[in-house]
């Protein structure tokens, strides 16, 4: 990190399993990630559901890690959670000090999304929810706001995890949507 740099933004990117949130953090961070991802064993036989996931060998067994530098006295921490449900009791942790999320939906397992939002919502964090399109998109985003039951004023947008620019966008509007939501709460203070 730069020298200058005075402050930094905890961002959390979660969703479920073989959802892209690997992939996303080694998209957009300038550093070389931090990466747990082990090759799936027989471990998780039985344990973690890969299916509809084509060929996915390796899985995310702590937390990613990457950065990405705004300006000379701002960075973002990316810290992207593991999806399967035996580890999400690292993410209560993993929320400790972050600003906001990014919600990963990956439209085939629209169920393995519905624990990260609850989990935000319950932490009081704010979020995004991001479609990562693992081909052609089947529903509108209309429809899948609706299957998850978001409030009109949680951000739903479109991405592909694997494309630089398509996850920049992701943290630009995470961004733009806290400084809304800090913007919001600090005009309701009386």
């Amino acid at each position: 990190m730069r020298d200058t740099a005075s402050d930094g933004l905890k961002i959390a990117i979660v969703g479920g399993f073989g959802v892209g949130k690997t992939t996303l953090v080694g998209a957009v961070s300038e550093i070389r990630p931090l990466s747990t991802e082990e090759t799936m064993s027989r471990a998780g036989v039985g344990i973690d559901d890969p299916a509809g996931l084509g060929t996915k060998q390796s899985t995310t067994v702590a937390f990613d890690f990457g950065r990405i530098t705004l300006d000379d006295e701002m960075v973002l921490y990316l810290f992207g959670a593991p999806g399967q449900e035996r580890f999400w009791f690292l993410w209560d942790r993993l929320f400790s000090g972050t600003m906001g999320a990014v919600v990963l939906v990956d439209t085939r397992r629209i169920a393995d999304s519905w624990y990260a939002i609850d989990r935000l919502e319950h932490h009081g964090l704010p979020f995004i929810v991001a479609r990562n399109n693992f081909g052609p998109p089947q529903h509108s985003l209309a429809e899948l706001r609706e299957a998850l039951s978001l409030p009109p004023g949680v951000p739903l947008i479109d991405c592909d995890a694997r494309r630089r620019d398509s996850a920049k966008r992701v943290l630009i509007t995470l961004v733009d949507h806290l400084l809304a939501y800090a913007s919001s709460a600090w005009e309701s203070i009386p």
